[in-house]
């Protein structure tokens, strides 16, 4: 097969690959249609069936493999495929781990430095929290080491919500050297645990999408439960410490309209939301740039970032 980040406009394909979405249309002038999205681990492909009915157009769903025939183009700036003929994959026509993205850093060593940075805070309290999580609870740590940090946007493969809770430790770790006023123990723990609610808002690969409890609580406030949860089963726990974490978690989108239930009001609130935000935003710009593979210098109005994006020249 050939991987989705290979294709080039004017390619036509004949592969197997992850439908994993699909959606009925129609046209302006009532012709059905549908809607396609490709996925493999080196990205996504939108694609359409412009005539469901025709010859070669066999049925499958969401969540299938699938072999595709088809050709690429480009339209508002990226690529698609018009596809021409479709069924189900047979097992044995593909292998599983090509159509699921992934960390390209070791899952082992990514986590072997998160347990260095809990091993580092100092306050009983908080390591205790953190060691009976990280280190005592063995579904929270298959999941926080499986799960994407987003559905799309930033970090959406496996691994990712551990690649950005490191970034964002790390962040917070050089702010709390650099502005006395933080408090290092309370930054250090609230960048470990502030998207942890992740592991049980999104679902594991392939589906990587919302779960119910995701869909109706997010992961802010199921952040916020399992650190009171936790809190709540370690004797003498401090209910201000509590609350202070659990503030920093409420607080780390930084904006009501950003999903934040309450705005930072800690100076470790505020330096966690600037973390988050940045690490969030020079990921997807990463991402941005890598799925152009450099085939341009301007990519074109970015919606996330206001701005017509533009790679930095060569000196």
């Amino acid at each position: 097969m050939r991987f989705i980040n290979e294709l080039h406009e004017g390619d036509r394909i004949n592969g197997v690959y992850l439908c994993k979405q699909k959606t009925s249309a129609v046209t302006k002038n009532g012709k059905p249609y549908e809607n396609i999205t490709l996925q493999d681990k080196t990205g996504t492909l939108d694609g359409k069936i412009w005539d469901p009915n025709s010859n070669g157009i066999d049925d499958f769903d969401s969540m299938d493999y699938i072999h595709v025939t088809g050709d690429i183009s480009t339209f508002n700036g990226a690529l698609q495929i018009s596809i021409k003929r479709v069924r189900k994959a047979q097992e044995g026509e593909y292998i599983p781990a090509d159509y699921v993205p992934v960390s390209s850093n070791s899952t082992d060593d990514m986590y072997a430095r998160l347990l260095a940075y809990v091993d580092s805070v100092e306050n009983t309290y908080l390591k205790t929290l953190l060691n009976r999580l990280f280190r005592e609870n063995d579904a929270f740590k298959k999941a926080f080491c499986s799960r994407s940090a987003a559905k799309s946007v930033h970090h959406g493969f496996i691994g990712g919500l551990l690649e950005h809770t490191l970034s964002v430790t790390k962040l917070c770790d050089y702010m709390a050297s650099a502005y006395p006023v933080l408090k290092r123990d309370l930054l250090i723990t609230a960048a470990l645990l502030h998207d942890s609610g992740k592991t049980r808002e999104l679902s594991d690969f392939p589906q990587n999408d919302y779960t119910d409890e995701g869909q109706l609580l997010g992961h802010i406030v199921i952040g916020a439960q399992i650190i009171y949860e936790t809190a709540g089963q370690i004797p003498d726990f401090p209910p201000v410490l509590k609350n202070e974490l659990i503030h920093c978690i409420l607080a780390h989108h930084g904006e009501l309209e950003f999903g934040s239930p309450k705005k930072p009001a800690l100076a470790e609130a505020v330096a966690l939301n600037l973390a988050d935000n940045l690490d969030a935003k020079m990921e997807t710009i990463t991402e941005i740039f890598a799925s152009d593979k450099g085939k341009k210098d301007w990519l074109g109005f970015n919606r996330l970032f206001e701005s017509n994006l533009r790679r930095t020249g060569d000196v």
